[in-house]
């Protein structure tokens, strides 16, 4: 990370950790192709010589981002994806800048995203959709269980990997819910849930909302609501509420899918389903005996294998831009502002955690990952809920030791690294019995930092643990396993 008390930005990533401490621009990858455009940029499918690795990479025009006053999104999306690891979101592994432009460096998935393909196929199977809507629920579910709205669900930033996994991307407008949020109104029109269109506050349900719609286009091949602007669109979701009658129901698709999507599409948000949490939505008779666990763990053939070759429009893609007089001009005053030189101090970002694909894969073999999801999916965040049982808190600790270990296996101590920082790491490992160890173990986190940056590694008898600490040994193992995606 850039230095906080400098006014003037690092113009490149040094990675202070890496043995080789390699300092990473623009110049340390090979760009292959141009795969994408957006409001600021460009993304590019980029190879690393060092990680042997692809990546998508964001290139972003600093003076764009400023002329639409889009700093304060471009930050947001950074910082949310920086504490987000999950199966079905597409991870931030860096993040850099120099002088005129951002970096964002991505998980390359060559699946293509579902918008290229109900372009080219028009309409999905039921079996397909359900497949789909299985994966974006999860990802959704984690999401807000950290307590973000992700407001932009749409086959544009719905991406398959190469085995036909969804993978949700695109956290530029994602929010920390908050109660008074009727400001924010960024969005899709298309698949923006009325109470934002109508600039109302909103909760967890717009999301949901989106899932209807893009469940009723796989369906028939077009949205509920059509319009040329948000205003056209606005007046249709206002003036009739979009529903699957029984007689437009495709044949080989079921009621239950019918039922599903129409309870999803419900414009007022106290009927619309998901109100009652993800639950509910997984509860749905459309997903009875849905193999939830099997989905998380990718153990589910999916019903859907994007071509082996590249899913990329190429011929959409120019990597030149035109741009009128007077909008070089306008950036040119923005270039020369102090503003311009201010504004995204602290940007870089570098994620060792998800960095090697290879290694991840050899982390999660080696915790089983059955554990780490029955655990992940506890009620953790109930801080008054104890776990009495003597055989969870046995697998628990368990599981905790198995990724305790996972170091001295190809060096794999990135898990705890993220976690606390690797002072506090080397502490809990080289003094199993100092006094930093026993109150971070007995889950009193706040003390443990304390006793750390006082410099008291005292030490003390491992008899004094009282037991009565056992059941925050088991509370913090679970909120390091929810760290490990």
């Amino acid at each position: 990370m850039g230095p906080k008390n400098s006014k003037t930005p690092n113009t490149s990533l040094n990675i202070s950790q890496n043995p080789k401490d390699e300092t990473i621009t623009r110049f340390s990858f090979d760009f292959i192709q141009l795969i994408g455009k957006g409001g600021f940029g460009k993304v590019w499918k980029v190879y690393s010589q060092k990680y042997k690795s692809y990546f998508a990479m964001k290139e972003m025009s600093k003076a764009k981002i400023i002329d639409k006053k889009s700093e304060k999104s471009i930050k947001n999306e950074r910082d949310i994806l920086s504490t987000m690891h999950h199966p079905f979101i597409i991870n931030i592994n860096f993040s850099f800048q120099d002088k005129d432009t951002l970096f964002i460096g991505m998980d390359y998935l060559n699946g293509g995203d579902l918008r290229y393909h109900i372009n080219k196929y028009k309409k999905f199977t039921e079996k397909q959709t359900k497949f789909f809507i299985g994966c974006i629920i999860l990802s959704l579910e984690y999401l807000h269980k950290n307590n973000i709205i992700h407001r932009d669900i749409k086959p544009e930033n719905l991406v398959l990997d190469s085995k036909g996994y969804v993978k949700l991307t695109d956290f530029g407008i994602a929010k920390k819910y908050v109660k008074n949020n009727s400001k924010d109104t960024s969005g899709t029109p298309g698949y923006m849930a009325p109470e934002v269109l109508c600039s109302q506050n909103h909760t967890f349900t717009v999301d949901y909302f989106a899932i209807g719609i893009i469940g009723y286009e796989f369906m028939n091949g077009i949205r509920p609501y059509l319009g040329n602007n948000r205003k056209e669109i606005k007046e249709k979701i206002m003036a009739k509420q979009a529903q699957v009658k029984k007689s437009q129901i495709p044949k080989n698709w079921s009621l239950e899918s019918a039922d599903f999507i129409n309870r999803c599409l419900q414009r007022k948000p106290s009927f619309r389903l998901g109100l009652g949490g993800t639950s509910e939505v997984k509860e749905h008779s459309w997903f009875k005996y849905f193999p939830w666990k099997d989905l998380y763990l990718k153990k589910i053939e999916p019903s859907f294998i994007p071509s082996s070759k590249e899913n990329f429009d190429y011929k959409y893609f120019s990597p030149i831009d035109k741009i009128g007089i007077k909008t070089q001009e306008r950036y040119l005053n923005i270039i020369n502002s102090d503003k311009y030189k201010n504004a995204f101090c602290d940007f870089e970002y570098f994620n060792r955690f998800c960095i090697c694909q290879n290694d991840f894969e050899k982390m999660v073999k080696i915790a089983n990952p059955h554990e780490i999801y029955e655990i992940e999916n506890k009620n953790i965040d109930n801080k008054n809920n104890s776990i009495c049982n003597n055989n969870n808190i046995s697998h628990d600790m368990n599981l905790k030791n198995k990724i305790l270990n996972l170091d001295n296996h190809n060096n794999m101590n990135k898990t705890f690294i993220k976690i606390m920082g690797d002072e506090r790491y080397s502490s809990l490992r080289k003094k199993p019995n100092s006094q930093y160890t026993r109150l971070f173990l007995n889950g009193n986190k706040k003390s443990a930092n304390k006793s750390f940056l006082s410099g008291n590694s005292s030490i003390v008898n491992s008899s004094n643990i009282s037991n009565s600490g056992t059941q925050s040994n088991s509370r913090r193992s679970n909120e390091i396993v929810k760290d490990f995606y």
